[in-house]
């Protein structure tokens, strides 16, 4: 059996994984110059990666963490603790724990007692089906109160949805709440785990992993068209045509739609109707900390940036030159014309929200910084979205489908990644040996 995927992200590469321990022929195609999708890094400086956009798992993601084990990696996996706040009238206020948000001022007392036992609840609701009839803020201000939904509820779903903010539905901000709920210890202190050297290292590691058991791995290859028959699959790159007996698409939906012009109208016309949000990611390289918070969630909609993530407040500076790295983080339309903008024009826009946050912060204190921007880096999970994602099987013979849009009602995220890329694998199996 000889299969190609595309897209060398962690689902391409999981599925991968699966597909040649079990004798597979597999040839990953990475348009890229480098592996990893959205989990990919760049060199800060020589020897030292750093990822484009801000990651950690959390201790619930089984997932990714068998697949380090698998790979005889699990010694580097390291348990770090979170320091997060929230951003609001001006002020930064810690919300690492019950007690703190029962110190919060930005709500009534009652209120903020609402909202700790609302993340509770959150995590003890196990059928999430009727939440997908209900968007997330009724289900936040019918269950939290309407003073949270106003102050920090209704500005972070803004912030990271904008206008979509109204048809997101319940299932997303609940499984935000019971994944943030179950890496959290009985003092309500919060657990992440980071890989030793970053993904980067990780990623090297399963690149070379794949190679050591035939897997090819081609990047920079640009896929422009698919077209399958019952004899084989057809792909057209710009490195010349390929066929395989099997095929695994793990591009964006919309890309994977833009590939397939034989796929059926009806089909065209119900997945595409799943809506996504570019991200413009602000990378930087700082001399001094910004503060002693790792992430801060900003509940102020005249502010462009969902959050600050300060990456040296989580992995220290000593293993970065001594250099301090925050994230500036912006979901948007991919028409929305910050996305436009040139690097040095999205810095020069961010830098007036750091200063009102961070009012000591100066511009001189910036070593370096870098923009990235993915097209497809959020889903849009509206009412009745189950309905919308498309089966693994496509009715193109042959070919198959793995993408983020499929992971639902979990979020994106490398664990899911992993579990959808080794998922989508075994069915393959399944599939050919039955």
């Amino acid at each position: 059996m000889s299969v190609i995927i595309i897209g060398a992200g962690y689902t391409g590469l999981a599925a991968a994984w699966e597909l040649c321990k079990a004798g597979v022929k597999v040839t990953v195609l990475e348009r890229e110059d480098d592996i990893g999708g959205l989990a990919g890094t760049f060199e800060l400086a020589p020897g030292v990666r750093l990822e484009k956009f801000y990651h950690h798992w959390f201790t619930s993601d089984t997932d990714v963490l068998r697949l380090i084990d698998e790979l005889g990696l699990a010694s580097s996996i390291q348990t770090k603790y979170s320091s997060t706040g929230i951003y609001y009238a001006n002020s930064i206020f810690r919300l690492a724990n019950p007690f703190d948000l029962l110190r919060f001022p930005g709500i009534p007392l009652m209120d903020r007692v609402r909202t700790g036992l609302l993340a509770l609840y959150a995590r003890t609701i196990t059928n999430w089906h009727p939440l997908e009839e209900e968007t997330a803020l009724c289900w936040l201000e019918r269950i939290g109160g309407r003073p949270a939904l106003q102050v920090i509820w209704e500005p972070l779903l803004r912030g990271k949805f904008g206008d979509e903010s109204a048809n997101v539905s319940a299932v997303w901000i609940w499984n935000k709440l019971k994944l943030r709920g179950s890496s959290r210890n009985k003092a309500g202190k919060e657990s992440l785990l980071y890989f030793a050297g970053g993904f980067g290292a990780l990623t090297a590691a399963i690149r070379a992993k794949l190679q050591s058991h035939g897997v090819s791995i081609v990047t920079g290859c640009t896929v422009t068209q698919i077209r399958s028959d019952h004899d084989a699959v057809h792909i057209a790159t710009n490195q010349g045509d390929m066929n395989s007996e099997q095929l695994l698409c793990t591009t964006p939906l919309p890309v994977f739609l833009e590939l397939t012009p034989s796929l059926p109208g009806a089909y065209r016309e119900l997945h595409g109707a799943i809506r996504f949000l570019g991200n413009v990611c602000v990378v930087l390289r700082l001399d001094r900390s910004l503060s002693s918070t790792y992430w801060l969630n900003v509940a102020d909609p005249s502010f462009p940036f969902v959050g600050v993530i300060e990456h040296t407040n989580f992995d220290p500076a000593s293993n970065y030159g001594g250099e301090h790295i925050a994230y500036l983080s912006k979901y948007l339309p991919t028409t929305d014309p910050l996305f436009a903008m040139s690097d040095s024009e999205v810095l020069a826009y961010s830098m007036p929200f750091v200063k009102r946050i961070f009012p000591h912060f100066s511009p001189e204190w910036i070593r370096r910084s870098h923009v990235w921007r993915a097209h497809y880096s959020q889903p849009v999970t509206t009412i009745g979205y189950s309905r919308l994602i498309p089966k693994t099987r496509t009715p193109l013979p042959g070919v198959w489908l793995s993408t983020m849009a499929q992971i639902y009602p979990q979020d994106r995220g490398t664990n899911y990644a992993v579990r959808q890329g080794r998922a989508v694998a075994l069915e393959m199996l399944r599939d050919r040996r039955g």
